[in-house]
């Protein structure tokens, strides 16, 4: 019985053990994707801890995005395990580059070095490059100017998302997922220091059509190149220096 080891645990606070027996439930493959948590007050009896302490770890699983907690009765009552690892990360990453403990131009580089890397690898025939091509479209049918921007640069994040999934990496999809809604929000907030939104519109559509063209021509070198320079050329006319290191 994981009971039985508690004591070992015994400076722990006891939400963590909690969670720790639930990481193991998961790692031994007791517990997977779809599966329920035991009933808040079995596993408080079962852990030999309070049910604060279970309802305190399930809300950190929560935010981390690994269950989704129902109340009532019902098909959608009690803890499910679920996989949305962006969760968690997008939330640190936002609140780091709110307090600026994480510079804009690093996410930047952080950027170039995922998405050149998913361009170079991304499959000429990934079902992800249709959306790709869809969400350009989109772009260009919601306009150019300077009132249009932030649904254009809401599009513009789901384009690089598709390319980066095209990839087939699953980490390398889920760390652009977290990146999300740091990358859009800073993304806008640098459109006041373009001179001309409506120009820059037009070139980053040219650059995207490009990139999309050399991935379905099975050029990955020149996809990574073509992506490298699309991103740091915006934020560099937007005036963030990005230090490439040699």
């Amino acid at each position: 019985m994981w009971s039985d080891h508690i004591n070992y645990y015994g400076d722990m606070r006891t939400h963590q053990l909690v969670l720790t027996w639930i990481e193991k439930q998961l790692s031994e493959g007791a517990l997977s994707v779809g599966g329920r948590l035991p009933a808040e007050r079995t596993l408080a009896e079962q852990l030999g801890v309070s049910r604060t302490s279970v309802r305190e770890a399930i809300r950190i699983l929560e935010a981390m995005g690994v269950v989704r907690a129902g109340v009532g009765s019902g098909p959608e009552a009690g803890t499910v395990v679920i996989s949305d690892p962006t969760a968690a990360l997008g939330s640190a990453l936002r609140l780091h580059v709110a307090t600026q403990h994480l510079p804009v131009a690093d996410i930047v580089e952080t950027r170039v070095l995922l998405e050149s890397w998913a361009a170079a690898r991304a499959r000429a025939d990934a079902p992800e490059l249709e959306q790709a091509a869809t969400l350009l479209d989109e772009m260009d049918a919601v306009g150019h100017g300077s009132r249009e921007a932030d649904a254009f640069l809401a599009l513009d994040v789901r384009f690089h998302l598709c390319l980066a999934d095209a990839a087939g990496n699953a980490v390398v999809s889920a760390m652009m997922g977290s990146l999300r809604e740091s990358i859009q929000g800073y993304a806008a907030t640098l459109t006041a220091n373009l001179p001309d939104w409506d120009a820059t519109a037009q070139r980053l559509q040219a650059e995207h059509r490009g990139i999309l063209a050399a991935i379905r021509n099975d050029d990955g070198d020149l996809a990574a190149k073509l992506v490298a320079a699309h991103i740091e050329g915006y934020y560099r006319e937007a005036g963030v220096r990005h230090a490439a290191k040699s």
